[in-house]
């Protein structure tokens, strides 16, 4: 069946944006499932939405597959307005978390549903089946049945599935669920180089960080149907703009504090653990309170101080230190993960040590009295 999108021309594309959300709301009864959410998504990109459960991404998804109707609020694809289109004449595709395979086809069958009951010619069938079983490796298995593949196998077949009507618009539904952790660190690349080599546009959503960070060119970040944040992955772990999104993204420490000094190229800023030097500028007053945002790998653990030499600068000085005692520590083979409790204000600081030595003699244990410091380039302040 032929949608009025598939007449509208390529060049579209470049003069707006791709996919445009503007200001959807989603209510099911008194609940606010999605609230004015706006957001763009460019040609070719793989766009993440990332939150945990209930935050309303999937919603979001499925409002795009036309599964749910948005209460207001404008969806347009390629320009053109799709609210009010059945999900069958939507140029859009989606692959389900369960990967929805009928168990009593074959893969090839499987790939082949779709374009059978669109009709098309039985040659261009078997040439999109084909050509869509050689992009995801699975040419040998196209006569067994979904229970005799793995996981991994299954899933680019539904990929497969989803890909052979060539849609505009390919949503992912938690796409590694369903794989364990170790398969599902080894299909992410694969995954992404599949439709990157298709070029189909991709908006998928998970609650898996790791996920998110290694498979989109940009994400944005859900909590309780709004999106707090949208940025590349490295701006969102680097530079999170409120505490919900730093404390979600990745491990992180946050000490509350008031800003003491306030100039245009450092701010110092007092908290009960310690006073923090912070080496550029922020939007804020004097006696604001605020949070401030350390990671863990950017945390220097040790049982001396530390030289003036090893300072950013010398206005660091007594600032971004603190003492304190190691409560726990986890091996993990590459990273070694300590949790020092602090002298003042009791707060426990997560750190993590890159393990670069085979054998390290003054390695930190249990019970050591040491120094947690880090550079002022390397926080983060948060006023919300």
């Amino acid at each position: 069946m032929v949608t009025v999108l598939e007449s509208v021309e390529s060049s579209t594309a470049g003069t707006v944006p791709f996919l445009q959300i503007k200001r959807v709301v989603k209510h099911f009864d008194e609940v606010v499932a999605v609230d004015d959410v706006s957001l763009e998504v460019a040609q070719g990109e793989i766009f993440a939405l990332l939150g945990s459960s209930g935050c309303g991404k999937s919603t979001l998804l499925r409002m795009l597959a036309g599964f749910e109707q948005p209460t207001s609020g404008e969806i347009l694809l390629a320009g053109q307005d799709i609210v009010t289109l059945a999900p069958y004449q939507r140029p859009i595709n989606m692959m389900f978390q369960s990967y929805a395979l009928f168990p009593h086809l074959s893969v090839w069958d499987n790939v082949a549903f779709g374009l059978r009951r669109d009709r098309l010619p039985r040659l261009e069938i078997e040439a999109r089946v084909t050509q869509m079983l050689e992009l995801v490796q699975l040419q040998a298995y196209a006569r067994r049945k979904p229970h005799q593949l793995s996981g991994g196998q299954q899933q680019r077949v539904a990929l497969a599935r989803s890909l052979a009507k060539r849609p505009k618009l390919l949503l992912l539904d938690e796409p590694l669920g369903a794989l364990d952790a170790k398969l599902r660190e080894r299909t992410r690349l694969e995954l992404v180089g599949i439709i990157e080599q298709v070029g189909v546009t991709c908006v998928m959503v998970t609650h898996d960080q790791d996920e998110a960070m290694v498979m989109a060119s940009r994400i944005g970040v859900m909590n309780e149907g709004k999106i707090l944040q949208i940025g590349r992955p490295s701006e969102i772990y680097e530079t999170p703009d409120c505490r919900f999104v730093a404390d979600f993204i990745g491990s992180v420490n946050l000490f509350d504090g008031v800003v003491e000094v306030d100039e245009a190229d450092h701010v110092v800023i007092r908290s009960p653990e310690c006073r923090h030097y912070v080496s550029h500028g922020i939007t804020g007053t004097r006696g604001m309170a605020v949070h401030v945002c350390v990671r863990p790998e950017k945390i220097i653990v040790r049982q001396d101080l530390p030289g003036d030499d090893e300072r950013e600068s010398m206005q660091e000085v007594g600032f971004n230190i603190a003492h304190g005692v190691i409560k726990d520590l986890a091996y993990l083979g590459s990273l070694t993960t300590y949790h020092v409790e602090l002298d003042a204000g009791a707060k426990l600081v997560k750190v993590t040590h890159t393990n670069a030595a085979r054998h390290d003699a003054g390695a930190l244990t249990w019970g050591d009295s040491v120094y947690v410091w880090w550079c002022g380039s390397d926080v983060v302040v948060l006023t919300r």
